[in-house]
């Protein structure tokens, strides 16, 4: 916590030691997402997370992603879950369905469980506006690590 003239603020904290963290993977665009994750995991080894407190699932699509979360928030044994998964635009209105969706279960996940989620699913119109973004996993691992921190500095206040 920093102190600027009086006034608390609680700044970013990105230390990772002593966090589990839960990955939830879509497997539709895999090679996207498979990329995603590898970042993701990078990320939160050089930020203090174990490998061995980093668990990842892997669910059909993009849909799938809340559901699974949600199952791994109600076990309150992660500290942060992570989404990753990739939905590129096709030719049809689904695209609107999926995008949409999967991120309004994602952050009602969070708001309902309490649990940190970091959302790092891709929309994009074509692959290669998805592979440009391929570091939002490592942003995701960042996230999430934050978030936790975060809310136990507001809990210890």
């Amino acid at each position: 916590m920093n102190h600027e003239g009086g006034v608390k603020r609680l700044d970013a904290d990105l230390d990772g030691e002593g966090l589990v963290i839960g990955v939830v993977v879509s497997r539709f665009n895999e090679a996207v997402v498979d990329a995603l994750l590898d970042n993701c995991v990078r990320e939160l080894a050089e930020l203090g997370v174990r490998a061995a407190d980093i668990s990842v699932v892997s669910v059909p699509g993009a849909l799938e992603i809340p559901l699974a979360l949600q199952a791994m928030a109600q076990t309150d044994r992660y500290d942060a879950l992570v989404a990753l998964g990739a939905v590129i635009r096709g030719e049809t209105y689904h695209f609107e369905i999926v995008a949409e969706t999967s991120a309004t279960g994602i952050q009602r996940v969070q708001l309902d469980t309490g649990v940190p989620v970091a959302n790092g699913v891709l929309t994009t119109d074509t692959d290669e506006q998805a592979e440009a973004r391929l570091e939002k996993g490592a942003e995701a691992a960042r996230v999430a690590i934050e978030m936790t921190n975060l809310l136990r500095a507001i809990d210890d206040e």
